[in-house]
């Protein structure tokens, strides 16, 4: 009898204080790849690592959302509200962004080389380190303007405009 008590409360002890710790929350990585997503409203959302491969998301809503290493490869964001979104190491490649709106936001780092900017909006946008084509950063730097109030860089100068 007081073998098994001692083995009880021996349990007890142990498990007691796992059961005790707080429970952290676990982020994990959204993924909705090839979806139609016209019109949401994904606005001051944690999208860390979120994947929007092919997706629709015309006139969609992503302003101050951080979308740090989100991936939008091939994604439609034409009409879409980017204004002030974190997206420092993020995939663009082969995404068109057609009349979005970048104002004030952070791409630093961003892979964007095939992607197709038309009528963007980009005042106070940040460009540091993103590998893109020629001719897509001549038509950047003939409607580039303003400081990142992030980061505080001139958009100008984070294109390598002359």
């Amino acid at each position: 009898m007081r073998q098994r008590f001692l083995a009880a409360l021996t349990a007890v002890v142990l498990i007691l204080p796992l059961l005790l710790l707080p429970i952290r929350s676990v982020h994990a990585a959204m993924d909705v790849a090839k979806q139609v997503l016209i019109g949401a409203d994904y606005s001051d959302r944690d999208l860390r690592g979120a994947t929007f491969n092919l997706s629709n998301l015309r006139e969609a809503n992503l302003s101050g959302s951080d979308l740090r290493g989100a991936s939008l490869y091939g994604a439609k964001l034409q009409d879409a509200d980017l204004h002030g979104t974190d997206l420092r190491e993020a995939t663009l490649d082969a995404a068109v962004l057609t009349g979005t709106n970048l104002n004030d936001a952070v791409l630093e780092g961003a892979f964007a080389f095939n992607t197709r900017f038309k009528d963007v909006t980009i005042t106070g946008a940040d460009f540091t380190d993103v590998p893109m084509r020629g001719d897509q950063l001549k038509s950047l730097c003939a409607a580039a303007s303003g400081i990142n109030p992030v980061t505080g860089r001139d958009t100008r100068s984070t294109l390598g405009c002359s």
